[in-house]
């Protein structure tokens, strides 16, 4: 009787509609944000040895939390199969298994995502009605973005080409090739421009100057579109 009722116990751990799930819950969270802080300590320069082994300590004993939660959902969950293959499994999977693989690969960050568990263990989806909205107005413009996406790479593939022939010869290290110039067209379409490839011919400058401009709209048409279906969305709603 006694067995039953731990496994009970066990699987209300993990059920975040229960009261204990969500105390779990947020210990868990709680964890993970922990997690993120001393991995973001970790890369502080010039950082004193003493301080990396109190932050492994932690790390050992975060990681073997996470694994008994892993294990515990795995063992406990109806479809065993669904929930290693779900989002959140997967999460679940990659923040631990380096650990255990010993790689120079750091997922940590990864474990961010498992907050969004937090959302449901606060009831926080009470803003289903807004996600709803977004979700219905970018439903409405799907083709619009689908069509306006293929275009963006279209452009990128002919910016990038563009300034290859201006600029290659000019400066054959920075342009060495239309693959390195895809950054180019990128940085560029977007207007964000950081300054490391820039043109010093005067056809690529004035290439670079239509591309700008044609970048001002690439921005702005999605922005528009996206505005306008919210707008008739939200207008419908209140119908």
């Amino acid at each position: 009787m006694g067995r039953w009722l731990d496994l009970d116990m066990l699987k209300k751990l993990i059920d975040i509609d229960t009261s204990s799930g969500k105390y779990f819950s947020n210990f868990i969270s709680s964890l993970i944000v922990i997690s993120l802080v001393t991995f973001s300590i970790e890369t502080i320069p010039d950082l004193d040895s003493v301080y990396y082994i109190y932050l492994d300590y932690i790390e050992i004993a975060i990681v073997l939390i996470f694994t008994f939660e892993y294990l515990l959902r795995l063992a406990l969950l109806g479809n065993r199969l669904k929930f290693v293959f779900s989002f959140y499994g997967l999460i679940d999977l990659v923040a631990i298994l380096p650990f255990y693989l010993s790689t120079s690969l750091d997922l940590r960050t990864l474990r961010i995502f498992r907050l969004l568990r937090l959302f449901r263990a606060f009831k926080l989806l009470k803003y289903t009605n807004a996600i709803d909205t977004i979700r219905n107005a970018i439903y409405e413009i799907k083709e619009e973005l689908s069509i306006f996406v293929i275009a963006s790479i279209f452009l990128l593939y002919v910016s990038a080409t563009g300034i290859y022939y201006f600029e290659n010869e000019a400066q054959p290290e920075i342009f060495k090739s239309i693959f390195h110039c895809l950054w180019w067209a990128i940085t560029t379409l977007t207007t964000v421009g950081y300054g490391d490839m820039f043109p010093i011919t005067l056809g690529g400058k004035v290439f670079t100057t239509f591309i700008v401009l044609i970048g001002l709209g690439v921005v702005a048409v999605p922005t528009g579109l996206f505005a306008s279906s919210l707008t008739n969305t939200i207008n419908r709603k209140k119908m």
